[in-house]
């Protein structure tokens, strides 16, 4: 039964008839249901008429909801880091009436602190220092407007953006040592890339860790798409094969590969990955794909170390960083992409699906800033 059949199945003298298929866009279902208001259905009284327009209203509005994706505030999920590093940031110039050296140092130590790393706080003061003479500042409030500008400046510059290719494989390579959300990403990059309409394969390529191929078979199952496994302990590269053999003749639109999180000081790890990343460079050819690290955003300088030692085997192309809601501090989200000259591509904001958003510089600066 259609939506004017319920309406009006007590009024015997209107004509029913089932309404067409609600079209994907909203505007276009408004249009067709007043259409089919005006040609089908011929209002004898007030009360219809009132009937008809809350009906055409909630349809829309349930149309809106459906279509329109859920938006993540990221300046509320990135509260804790905004009432820690960034407010303490601000204080530092509003608490004080003249730029002396004292500013300086307050803000070397703060950086610091905040896993902004040494040699970005150096460059950033040094910097700062230099605008502000030859602009001959005198206002602490222009100085801080001068730092955010800085600091912002690089992330901007960066391409952020997973660019997918049609009629291809597009392979993406998700490293990271045990603990930093990876298989959970994966799992949620494979619903996001479903939704899109993406044909999407995983290759459950940690094999040594207990219980791995388990927790990405789940994710698998939750997002409906198919997974390339082999036994506890086997081959990882040999997985990563099969997985890309899979792909070529089911043709896949993606594919994401987990890999081995053993901590990266581990020569075996490094030589894995190397392997991985031939097999690849031999089943795609030339064509560039995405090697991502996942990065704990509550770890701090111990994630960019170990973004450095896993970026000189694997040639990372970005990062993911997860769990920034959880941290006041904040500040690896600028030192792991001065440092190694790499866009950070996803941050993790929460536990759900949502929360994994594709990373856009200006949101982000706007949200921590202001």
């Amino acid at each position: 039964m259609g939506i004017f059949d319920k309406l009006f199945r007590r009024n015997k003298n209107v004509e029913t008839e089932e309404v067409e298929k609600v079209e994907e866009k909203k505007e276009e279902l408004k249009e067709e249901i007043q259409e089919e208001i005006k040609e089908e259905v011929k209002v004898e009284s007030t009360e219809n008429t009132e009937n008809i327009e809350k009906v055409e209203n909630e349809v829309v509005e349930e149309v809106t909801k459906v279509e329109e994706p859920v938006k993540v505030n990221i300046s509320q999920r990135l509260t804790k880091s905004k009432e820690g590093f960034f407010s303490k940031l601000k204080n530092i110039f509003t608490s004080k009436s003249k730029i002396d050296d004292s500013i300086y140092e307050e803000l070397e130590d703060l950086l610091i602190q905040s896993d902004v790393g040494l040699g970005m706080t150096t460059n950033l003061i040094n910097d700062l220092e230099k605008k502000v003479k030859a602009n001959k500042i005198s206002e602490t409030s222009e100085v801080y407007e001068i730092l955010k500008g800085l600091m912002s400046e690089f992330l901007l510059s960066q391409d952020s953006k997973v660019h997918l290719k049609d009629n291809r494989i597009n392979v993406i390579l998700i490293v990271g040592v045990n603990g930093v959300g990876k298989t959970t990403t994966i799992g949620k990059l494979a619903l996001k890339y479903k939704k899109l309409g993406k044909k999407v394969l995983l290759g459950a390529g940690d094999t040594f860790r207990a219980a791995a191929v388990e927790q990405l078979e789940e994710w698998a199952r939750r997002a409906d798409v198919d997974i390339v496994k082999g036994r506890e302990g086997a081959d990882p590269a040999s997985v990563v094969y099969d997985t890309l053999s899979k792909a070529e003749v089911t043709k896949a639109d993606v594919v994401i590969i987990d890999t081995a999180g053993r901590l990266h000081n581990k020569a075996n790890l490094m030589r894995e990955l190397e392997k991985i990343n031939n097999i690849i460079k031999k089943k795609i050819g030339e064509q560039e794909y995405e090697s991502l690290l996942v990065i704990d955003g509550t770890t701090g300088q111990n994630g960019l170390n170990q973004a450095k030692e896993f970026n000189s085997v694997t040639d990372l192309t970005g990062f993911i960083v997860t769990k920034l809601d959880g941290t006041a501090k904040g500040g690896i989200v600028f030192s792991v992409s001065e440092e190694l000259k790499k866009p950070i591509k996803f941050i993790g904001l929460g536990e759900k699906i949502e929360d994994l958003i594709e990373f856009n510089a200006k949101d982000f600066v706007e949200a921590i800033f202001n």
